[in-house]
């Protein structure tokens, strides 16, 4: 049964109030709130067995070790990765993404190209931009119509034999947009060599992930979107990609041997592991796999789909509402405007004394706004603690704030 009292009484933070009012926090897409469970284990590493991972032989060391390597194995069944080494800890998407962009930069050459989309985090702009200005090679970018789904015609037409990275994310952070990243994957495959990246930030979260299955080449996620600490991530690549290619970073563990001739490098996935991890934030996250799992995954999507609907549906019951993407498939996330309300953070200021929390501005994602010719959107985005009641807190709140600004 899915009882979500029961699943509130698991978050201890929702039991505080902000500016008097009972927190209602729809900023999920930025961050998640913790259940107790996952931050019981992280607190655990700190007060039981802190210490630093591969590197003792004593007791606490090798305890911390087996709770990582336990953490990884239950991360590479929750995106049924092949191997466990395939799984590498990261601090975020942000961070996995450069990581790649970074060890790719010797297999791209002048006037190669790059393909990313107009739906994109500038995590997953910037660093490809980057990698352009090293390497001499070119971006390309798949525009959207005006419900913010993608023109896939021009992907058929951008690939080519020069065609070296696609990368896409598969859920929009600002929007909710779920892209149908099987069909990119295919039409990639079919026409072109290139390496395919997956930004999975908002999906991780939100619905089962297959990497086998979607068969993309790269897969990045956020712990701390998914119920984990902040600071926490995963990066996973095929094992015969992550072999072949260099390392990020240089330091602690990722080394075979090393002198001041040269330096081996270690197995995957230790190679892209440089330095003392975060261990006890890598624990808890595996910590946050056994929520969802617990509460299932088909439970989680079921529920905020239902939110997702029903906030819809209330918000156009509004005069002088817009919602963009209204009309495309969406997971977790209904993004508007007040329209004649030129500032979507006076909205979202006005809900924060109602102690509701939802996301204002731009969300880095700013040629999003630029298409829409808006400077920014007031975001509420969903997690399975949500409930029906606290969407009709944000249409209240909504309400105040047309009468307040209109």
């Amino acid at each position: 049964m899915f009882d979500i009292q029961e699943i509130r009484s698991q978050f201890t933070i929702l039991n505080r109030e902000v500016n008097g009012k009972p927190l209602v926090y729809l900023d999920n897409a930025a961050t998640s709130q913790k259940p107790d469970s996952v931050l019981k284990v992280w607190n655990d590493y700190y007060t039981e067995l802190n210490a630093n991972v591969h590197r003792g032989i004593h007791t606490l060391s090798q305890l911390a070790t087996e709770e990582m390597e336990l953490s990884r194995r239950k991360i590479q069944k929750f995106i049924n990765a092949k191997h466990d080494f395939e799984v590498i800890f990261t601090k975020g998407t942000t961070e996995g993404l450069n990581l790649i962009a970074y060890i790719l930069t010797q297999k791209l050459k002048k006037d190669d190209e790059i393909i990313i989309s107009y739906l994109e985090h500038h995590s997953n702009i910037v660093p490809w931009q980057l990698l352009c200005e090293r390497t001499g090679a070119k971006l390309r970018v798949i525009p959207i119509d005006e419900n913010g789904i993608l023109q896939l015609d021009y992907l058929d037409e951008f690939l080519s034999e020069k065609t070296k990275v696609v990368s896409v994310n598969q859920v929009s952070n600002a929007l909710g947009i779920v892209n149908p990243i099987e069909e990119i994957i295919a039409k990639t495959r079919k026409n072109s060599d290139a390496y395919i990246v997956i930004d999975g930030a908002q999906s991780a979260p939100h619905f089962e992930i297959d990497v086998q299955k979607m068969d993309c080449d790269f897969f990045v996620f956020s712990g701390h979107k998914m119920y984990a600490p902040m600071g926490t991530g995963i990066l996973y690549g095929k094992q015969e990609i992550l072999e072949e290619l260099p390392p990020f970073h240089g330091g602690g563990e990722m080394i075979a041997t090393c002198s001041f001739d040269g330096t081996t490098y270690a197995g995957l996935p230790f190679k892209y592991e440089a330095g003392t991890p975060n261990v006890g934030g890598n624990i808890a996250l595996g910590a946050a796999v056994d929520f969802i799992e617990k509460t299932g995954r088909q439970n989680i999507q079921n529920h905020e789909n239902a939110l997702l609907d029903y906030a819809q549906r209330q918000l156009l019951e509004l005069e002088n509402i817009k919602i963009y993407g209204e009309k495309a498939k969406r997971t977790g996330v209904v993004s508007f405007n007040l329209e004649g309300v030129g500032i979507s953070s006076d909205v979202g200021m006005i809900l924060d004394k109602m102690g509701i929390a939802v996301r204002t501005g731009h969300h880095c994602t700013q040629p999003i706004m630029d298409f829409f010719n808006i400077a920014g959107t007031v975001r509420a985005s969903f997690a399975v603690y949500n409930t029906f009641e606290e969407i009709d807190k944000l249409i209240e709140g909504v309400k105040k704030a047309q009468k307040m600004l209109g």
